[in-house]
């Protein structure tokens, strides 16, 4: 699963999600894409779950560039621990994500086989999405 090397500190504080994407909105790598339409945390294993969902059904031909990378550590306390004492331990890692920003471009299959493929990794992440495809895709 996806997290970083090394962070500088364990713990983080839990931000704001508000406005849409400015970075990372645009298809910069493929042809096809997934775009977000809603603000939401996305941790590793959705990513992963959605990789290896996209990655079969394509049956490994193409690329597939993912967009995202969970770097935000989550933090939870033990169940039926009374408040106060502290920030829980992290738990794992989540990737914050806004309107507007590309979580999967693929390239290198049909579009039938993008589409499809891109709406069963879509089933994985806890936003809604949108299939996009490249302004200047001209189809073979």
């Amino acid at each position: 699963m996806l997290q970083p090397k090394k962070t500088k500190f364990r713990r983080q504080q839990k931000g704001k999600m508000k406005g849409f994407a400015q970075r990372g909105s645009q298809i910069s790598f493929g042809s096809f894409a997934l775009k977000t339409l809603e603000s939401s945390w996305i941790t590793a294993r959705q990513i992963e779950a959605a990789r290896q969902a996209v990655t079969r059904y394509m049956k490994r031909e193409g690329n597939i560039w993912i967009r995202i990378f969970p770097d935000k550590p989550i933090t939870k306390k033990p169940a039926e621990v009374r408040m106060g004492k502290g920030k829980g331990a992290p738990e794992g890692f989540v990737a914050p994500v806004t309107p507007g920003r590309i979580l999967i471009e693929i390239d290198g299959v049909p579009l039938d086989v993008a589409k499809e493929a891109l709406r069963l990794g879509s089933q994985k992440f806890p936003v809604m999405t949108k299939f996009i495809v490249r302004r200047d895709y001209a189809e073979n």
